[in-house]
């Protein structure tokens, strides 16, 4: 989340920055405008407020004054001069809450502002390439796909998890299973042993609160699996819904039959609609929302949330390896064939916690301990810098690395690093202490994928592949999978 002092302070900025970022010169204008203008009717609410309360306390003091004074004209009129102060600041207080939210919603929704250095752009064609590292081989005329080769050893099934699950789910079995495993596990190794992250077991369903303090509340939520009923609606509300299905359906199966409430009496009408919302209520056990994790940057980021770091204890550096649960709600007829795009992954996450001066650094450290898990398994793969058009919502700034993948003889996406700066900090309330220890200030947050475990099991199945359809076994993988180095048919 942005904050309102700096864009009040610079709102030419702001629309610099949304116009970077692919919004209309128009609509970033007339965005910023409105925060400016919400920012300056909360303001004036408050220095309103502030007047009253403080005329009600003198008031009380001349009431005692004139009681003292045997004045009791005066002290009557002063009491009912409190009376009415009180009952202004009792609704301006109200109101106060209103404007908060109404402020706090707007900046909710406005994306973090680039760096200087990100190049200007509409999409991934005016991405940059940083750096390319390894060789791209000469691509043979037998090479195949990786669900080629899975379905071909037997090890991969993606009709058996249609049935089980639907579409964008799969089943790997035998040594692709132990190879997926091993994966995860030697990226784990790697970050804890050599780049010093702490390994952590974060919970895989989280609240609400924890979603919009890492960003993917309130824009993202069609992206995203979740349980129960959203806090705002009510069983009541979902009763009355069924009801007008009901009239709906029944209006398009009888269209000469005009179906009105009046169909059902009112004792009725509220007897059925209670008891719905009675079993609507059986049937969710009125329980708080749950969302799967999209990734594990969500429970990592805020471990740190309504806390105050010590200085000398960052940077903070965590990784985890989980599933991973996105609806791919915006990728319909993307990647339908294998395992590129799933609603279930997993992928071993970094993120680090830092101060304000080093975020830039660790952002730099962080995409070299991913591109280190690719150089170690001998992958080819090349690192972009994003441009403002093609970057994540909470993100300053974000390098891509892109693993060269034969069998689409294309490169593709394995992990994004991003430095966030204090942006889902201000969404978390998640500060650190001075040097000094006597002010407190936003942390910066960095996150990135060390890598995306079921990408990474593609990208050496198909740069290990050979023509008779086996499977080579990476040297660093090989004490993983006992010894075993070559993947072949049964």
């Amino acid at each position: 989340m942005l904050d309102i002092k700096w864009i009040r302070d610079n709102p030419n900025a702001l629309v610099e920055a949304l116009v970077k970022r692919s919004w209309s010169a128009g609509d970033a204008q007339s965005t910023v405008d409105d925060l400016i203008a919400r920012d300056e009717a909360r303001r004036e609410h408050l220095t309103e407020l502030q007047v009253k309360q403080e005329r009600r306390n003198a008031a009380s003091k001349e009431i005692g004054n004139a009681m003292r004074s045997g004045d009791a004209a005066l002290a009557e009129k002063l009491k009912s001069e409190v009376s009415e102060i009180k009952a202004f600041i009792q609704n301006g207080e109200a109101r106060e809450r209103e404007l908060d939210k109404a402020l706090h919603d707007a900046l909710a929704v406005l994306p973090n502002v680039p760096l200087d250095d990100v190049p200007v752009g509409k999409d991934e064609h005016d991405n940059v390439v940083k750096r390319i590292v390894g060789e791209v081989p000469t691509r043979p005329n037998w090479v195949k796909e990786h669900f080629e080769i899975g379905e071909a050893l037997g090890m991969m099934d993606f009709e058996r998890a249609a049935k089980l699950s639907g579409s964008r789910f799969t089943v790997l079995k035998s040594q692709l299973a132990r190879m997926e495993r091993a994966l995860g596990q030697f990226m784990l190794d790697l970050h804890t042993t050599e780049h010093g992250y702490e390994e952590i077991q974060p919970p895989l369903m989280v609240k609400d609160d924890v979603m919009f303090g890492t960003g993917q509340l309130p824009k993202f939520e069609e992206d995203l699996f979740s349980t129960g009923i959203p806090k705002e609606v009510q069983s009541r509300d979902i009763a009355r819904g069924l009801f007008d299905f009901r009239d709906k359906v029944s209006a398009f199966l009888q269209p000469n039959r005009q179906i009105t409430q009046a169909d059902d009496s009112e004792n009725d009408q509220k007897a059925s609609t209670e008891g719905l919302a009675r079993l609507v209520r059986l049937f969710y056990n009125d329980r708080e929302r749950r969302y799967l994790i999209p990734t594990a940057e969500v429970p990592l980021t805020n471990l740190v949330r309504e806390e105050i770091t010590a200085h000398e204890k960052l940077p903070l550096r965590y990784t985890a390896l989980t599933p991973c649960f996105r609806s791919e709600a915006g990728s319909a007829g993307r990647d339908t064939r294998g395992m590129l795009r799933q609603h279930q992954f997993y992928k071993v996450e970094l993120v680090s916690i830092t101060d304000q001066e080093s975020s830039l650094a660790e952002h730099e450290r962080m995409t070299q301990c991913a591109e280190e898990v690719l150089k170690r398994l001998g992958l080819p793969f090349r690192t972009v810098t994003l441009c403002t058009g093609d970057m994540g919502f909470g993100a300053r700034k974000t390098y891509d690395i892109e693993v060269w993948l034969p069998g689409q003889n294309a490169y593709r996406e394995i992990s994004s690093c991003s430095v966030c700066g204090d942006f889902q900090a201000r969404r978390m309330d998640a500060r650190y202490k001075d040097k000094d220890g006597k002010g407190n200030r936003f942390v910066h947050t960095l996150n990135g994928s060390g890598t995306a475990v079921g990408r990474a099991l593609i990208a050496v199945i198909e740069n290990y592949q050979n023509e008779d359809g086996s499977v080579t076994i990476p040297e660093v993988l090989r004490p993983y999978m006992g010894g075993l180095a070559k993947i072949g048919p049964k």
